[in-house]
């Protein structure tokens, strides 16, 4: 149907309808062709699943933009506000849990645990999220069930939050760089030393001092409506809008100069 909207429009200023195609008629064979046809397809961005995107990135003989998993974190700092705290991390669960930039795992220091995580995890509990917790959270808050190893790595995609408490930032960063997607993390902070460590250290596509993760978005970025979030490093990075799926054509005009 959406096909058939864009095709409808394109015709009707004048432009091919075919620009726009889809092969849902063909299947996987179909989708296997289309990446194997190099020469005809310039780029190829898979958007879905974990798998789809795996098999696109393995198996295709095309260019690829690889729109990776959100395996997304937020570490509540020493000096994080309690009520920014609470907000922004029941809005980056909670307001969309099913898409790629919600919180998947969050991380608190341990100067902070106790006055941070009972009312963090209450309302999280309160609008339906079940905790994946480690050890030391679990002695804070008890309404949580224990996290394993493969929680780290989960993009659950669902009310389910994994929790760990950190010695600091240091450790935070380590567990971001071991786990992480690269897709978005954010800091929750007072401490403007923290936060441009942060900033500099996490290498990931979106990284954020003291807001939503759930801001990582084409529209909210102002790149209008996005194809996906890119979370290599070339040569789009981060929300997809117009720009980064075009490419650059130099046209030079001449009347017989030579280089010396």
């Amino acid at each position: 149907m959406l096909v058939e909207l864009i095709q409808g429009a394109l015709m009707s200023v004048g432009l091919p309808a075919d620009a726009v195609q889809t092969i849902d008629e063909f299947g996987r064979e179909g989708a296997k062709q289309l990446m194997q046809a190099r020469g005809y397809v310039d780029v190829l961005i898979p958007r879905g699943s974990a798998d789809l995107i795996n098999t696109v990135v393995s198996e295709s003989k095309v260019p690829v933009i690889e729109t990776g998993a959100g395996v997304v974190h937020v570490f509540l700092d020493e000096s994080a506000d309690e009520a920014w705290a609470v907000d922004i991390v029941e809005n980056s669960k909670v307001q969309r849990p099913s898409v790629c930039n919600a919180l998947e795992t969050l991380l608190v220091h341990e100067a902070a645990a106790a006055r941070l995580l009972p009312p963090v995890l209450s309302a999280l509990r309160a609008s339906g999220v079940t905790i994946h917790a480690d050890d030391r959270t679990r002695a804070i808050f008890a309404d949580a069930v224990p996290a394993t190893e493969d929680d780290w790595t989960t993009e659950y995609m669902s009310l389910d939050l994994s929790v760990r408490v950190v010695d600091g930032l240091d450790q935070a960063i380590d567990h971001i760089r071991r786990y992480s997607t690269h897709h978005t993390e954010s800091i929750i902070t007072n401490d403007l030393g923290n936060a441009e460590r942060f900033l500099a250290e996490v290498d990931s596509a979106v990284v954020m001092v003291n807001a939503s993760t759930r801001f990582t978005d084409g529209g909210e970025f102002g790149f209008g409506a996005e194809v996906g979030i890119s979370t290599q490093k070339l040569h789009a990075r981060g929300p997809m809008g117009l720009s980064e799926l075009t490419s650059t054509k130099w046209i030079v005009r001449g009347s017989g100069q030579v280089r010396a």
